[in-house]
């Protein structure tokens, strides 16, 4: 049995299509924050490799072909965006302003942990890019010297707290405005975030589609001079 996963080439897909389909099912029924699909569906799969001593470069290679999707994906988000441009054209100094400020928050809250915890500068700005989408995140980590591994980790584990509470919080603080909603999510939870957004509504959607790109370039910029810091 392990042999024949191993040596499959679309092992990987089914099982990150099971498991994503298994978990909605979940979350259907017990209908609790923490039944995140994203999270359980991880779970599911880790557990799937746990269970049958299935090498992670195994899975890797059969998971491969639902990667390849990313990039257009990414490029579709742009069409939500298109149809609020007039939304975006009339709240464009709001936007920018809200987006430059919780990129310098994000960036300064881990230089204050940080400094609090007595982290290293490789550690320091290993976790600078934890806000934006993968790709982004990874680049910036290797041109800082930090160690890619834990970045990719952190992304996850804050794009899944994002997909988790961010609708929660927004409640909380009593954030009504749908433009603001969805620059929130997509400045926080990246991709993650901005699905989330979208399931919330159409301007959401398009609003954290901007915030995902947006933040994306001012953490490029602003990593790489927060990395002076430390």
């Amino acid at each position: 049995m392990k042999e024949i996963l191993i040596n499959s080439a679309f092992f990987g897909v089914f099982l990150c299509l099971g498991a994503f389909q298994l978990s909605l099912i979940i979350k259907k029924r017990l209908k609790f924050a923490i039944f995140n699909p994203l999270l359980i569906s991880n779970l599911l799969v880790i557990g799937t490799l746990l269970v049958f001593d299935i090498p992670y470069e195994s899975f890797e290679n059969s998971a491969k072909h639902i990667s390849f999707f990313l990039t257009p994906l990414t490029v579709c988000l742009a069409v939500p965006l298109y149809e609020q441009l007039n939304l975006l054209k009339n709240n464009l100094s709001a936007i920018l302003a809200g987006l430059i400020g919780g990129v310098i928050g994000g960036l300064l809250c881990i230089y204050l942990l940080s400094l609090i915890f007595g982290l290293n500068h490789e550690f320091f700005v290993t976790l600078l890019p934890k806000s934006v989408t993968a790709p982004i995140a990874i680049g910036v980590s290797e041109k800082l010297g930090g160690v890619v591994t834990i970045t990719v980790a952190s992304v996850i584990i804050t794009g899944i707290f994002g997909n988790m509470c961010g609708a929660w919080l927004l409640k909380i603080f009593r954030v009504k405005n749908s433009v603001a909603k969805g620059l929130a999510l997509g400045a926080a939870g990246h991709a993650m975030g901005t699905a989330r957004a979208i399931e919330m509504g159409s301007i959401e959607g398009a609003m954290a589609s901007l915030a995902l790109a947006i933040t994306g370039l001012l953490t490029v910029i602003g990593a790489s001079i927060f990395a002076m810091m430390l």
